[in-house]
């Protein structure tokens, strides 16, 4: 487990495919995750095959109609929004019910997010490349109605989820001891 903490990286090249039995395991690693009051909040959707294409097509469209661009330059950014969705085989999306009390609300939050790197870890145990991302269109309502949650609900991740089409990068050395504070 230390050691799985240490290697796992976002690899963003993903390509094959991914066992449905896999990525029902990997939804039972990320339940297991710790959850104050056992809320279970958390609420997965997996997009395989054309769901990404259609899903990539309407994020493009949110991304660019705040973008001042026209003719090939959008036609441009159009398709290159659109093919993130297809950058893998399979996309998780970890998404949360927000709870009216503020406090529930961000354990929740804290939960699925927690379940996500079970997700990240598992995946890393089966071999498989995975990559956590969100971006401004994540909080789009219309996103939401497209995956069929609630307005309140919040998405936490795209997963991206796949076989490892390029070695990932090694890890970067971070300083633990420059983010720590100690209290006797």
């Amino acid at each position: 487990m230390i050691e799985a903490l240490r290697s796992r990286r976002s690899i963003g090249k993903l390509e094959g495919d991914v066992d449905q039995m896999q990525i029902r395991e990997l939804i039972e690693l990320a339940v297991a995750a710790p959850n104050h009051r056992l809320t279970e909040p958390w609420r997965f959707t997996i997009l395989r095959g054309a769901a990404r294409a259609r899903l990539g097509r309407l994020w493009a469209e949110i991304v660019a109609r705040d973008l001042p661009l026209s003719g090939e330059a959008r036609a441009g950014v159009l398709q290159r929004e659109a093919g993130k969705m297809l950058r893998a085989p399979v996309l998780i999306v970890a998404s949360v019910r927000t709870d009216p009390d503020p406090i529930t609300a961000a354990e929740d939050f804290a939960a699925t997010a927690a379940a996500v790197e079970n997700v990240l870890l598992g995946a890393a145990g089966f071999g498989l490349g995975a990559m956590w991302r969100t971006g401004a269109a994540a909080y789009a309502p219309e996103v939401k109605a497209f995956l069929e949650l609630d307005p309140s609900d919040r998405i936490v991740a795209f997963v991206y989820l796949g076989r490892p089409a390029a070695e990932p990068s090694p890890p970067k050395p971070r300083d633990a001891e420059a983010v720590t504070r100690w209290f006797d």
